[in-house]
């Protein structure tokens, strides 16, 4: 028997974060009381507090409910809050079920037939295009994505009554995803990263063969071409994906642009017919790689062309995902997640193919003292390919300071003449005293607080 059958009351330790926050909506939607905790006040907290969710911002027991059974009281929490967080310790000291976020979301999607997208980058986008697909499809499906999808406004997506698919990001920080046995699983990257858990690259490698190893009887792997895992850990049926190599099963042909927005149409190849004529109604080449990715999924799980094709044209994208923020005819503005070397080179590349001829000016938070000290000669490499390039200070997350790592180890190991150091809170006037023609900011912190900022600053400049 499933233990969340009897749980009536779930409180959530980082109920702003987006996976828990996504989680929060679930248990709200199915009925149950919940409330939660978290460190800072941002738009999502807001927005679940308007759903008639109770979030509070002090480490404080007294604001714990005090009115719910602990036999049918359910705390979830997150692995970035800390050990010696008081309503932590306060829960694990009471008969109440204590869970993290990643045991739970595993406890949801196993009862269903599980679309896992994982990956050290592109699940997020992955998952949101395969859910907007599939939620067009008879069966439709429910989602826990890893970002706001402008097409559902949330990043939750119910199913319909009946439906036996739902599509999870499956996230390999903390090994989370081992709580996961999906009935699809979909591997778009394993690029060495979160080396303050694994320590090295071949245990993290390890993790994913793990993964797979643990997709369903009957079930299916799809996995990029090129990525080095080994695929003999798992008995599902294997397929594999590209963005234009025709030994993949799915991949491109016939790529173009189209005239007006930077969109790009394609054919797409299948196992079992070519859907001609698709249209990504979102730009970046990283993308229709990615789009190739959802689509196989979909397909798979059931979706005709005519849902792939729709699904793709009308897609609006996830907020922070390649975010166009804004567009005139002298700039534009796009804001994007990347945080790993990998990520920063699929975007400017991305950027540069779209508007060929053209400066682009990056602004770069770093996320992660261990990540800036593991990674800051690849960083370096990648923000190399910028034309100008602003490096603000590192967002720390959940970690602690690191002596001597700071963004300058990054900024010293860069060969580019136009790079700069900078506060936050300076980028803008660094921008209206410098010429502007394509902005980016990336990065997995708060960079995006910025944004509105610059956009003034875009506005303003003839």
């Amino acid at each position: 028997m499933n233990m969340l059958e009897n749980i009536k009351n779930v409180y959530f330790l980082g109920i702003g974060g987006i996976g828990m926050s996504a989680l929060a909506r679930y248990f709200k939607f199915t009925g149950r009381n919940v409330a939660g905790y978290d460190r800072t006040r941002t738009a999502l907290t807001d927005a679940l507090q308007s759903e008639g969710i109770d979030v509070h911002y002090e480490d404080d027991i007294r604001k714990i409910p005090s009115n719910w059974s602990p036999h049918e009281t359910l705390a979830v929490f997150t692995p970035a809050v800390p050990d010696e967080h008081s309503e932590l310790s306060w829960f694990r000291e009471k008969p109440i079920g204590l869970l993290k976020r990643a045991k739970v979301l595993g406890m949801v999607c196993n009862e269903k037939d599980c679309i896992a997208v994982a990956g050290t980058h592109g699940k997020t986008t992955v998952s949101t295009m395969a859910a907007n697909i599939l939620y067009k499809t008879e069966a439709g499906c429910g989602a826990f994505l890893g970002g706001i999808s402008k097409n559902f406004a949330s990043n939750l997506l119910l199913p319909k009554e009946g439906s036996p698919w739902i599509v999870a990001e499956a996230d390999e920080f903390d090994r989370s995803f081992l709580n996961l046995t999906p009935h699809i699983a979909v591997v778009t990257s394993a690029d060495a990263d979160h080396l303050d858990v694994y320590g090295k690259k071949e245990r993290m490698i390890e993790s994913f063969e793990k993964f797979i190893s643990q997709i369903r009887e009957g079930g299916m792997l799809i996995i990029k071409r090129g990525v080095a895992i080994n695929t003999e850990k798992t008995a599902a049926t294997l397929y594999s994906y590209s963005l234009n190599d025709n030994r993949a099963d799915f991949y491109t042909s016939n790529l173009r642009l189209s005239g007006e927005g930077g969109y790009y149409i394609f054919d797409l190849h299948t196992p079992g017919e070519i859907i001609s004529n698709c249209q990504l109604g979102y730009p970046g080449l990283i993308n229709v790689e990615n789009a190739v990715a959802a689509s196989a999924a979909a397909y798979l799980a059931g979706a005709n062309a005519g849902d792939i094709r729709s699904g793709l044209e009308d897609y609006l994208g996830v907020i922070r995902r390649f975010d166009v923020r804004f567009k005139n005819e002298n700039n534009v503005y796009i804001d994007d997640y990347a945080h790993h070397p990998e990520e920063l080179n699929a975007v400017i590349n991305s950027v540069k193919a779209l508007y060929p001829g053209r400066k682009v000016t990056g602004i770069f938070q770093p996320h992660l003292f261990s990540r800036t000290r593991d990674f800051a000669y690849e960083f370096a490499l990648s923000l190399d390919q910028l034309d100008e390039t602003i490096l603000v200070p590192i967002y720390p997350a959940r970690e602690e300071p690191i002596p001597g790592v700071s963004s300058e180890l990054i900024f010293n190991k860069m060969r580019s003449d136009k790079k700069f150091l900078a506060e936050k809170a300076e980028v803008a006037s660094l921008l209206k005293d410098h010429s502007t023609d394509i902005v980016l900011t990336l990065g997995a912190g708060d960079i995006d607080s910025i944004a509105s900022d610059i956009t003034e600053v875009l506005k303003s400049k003839k």
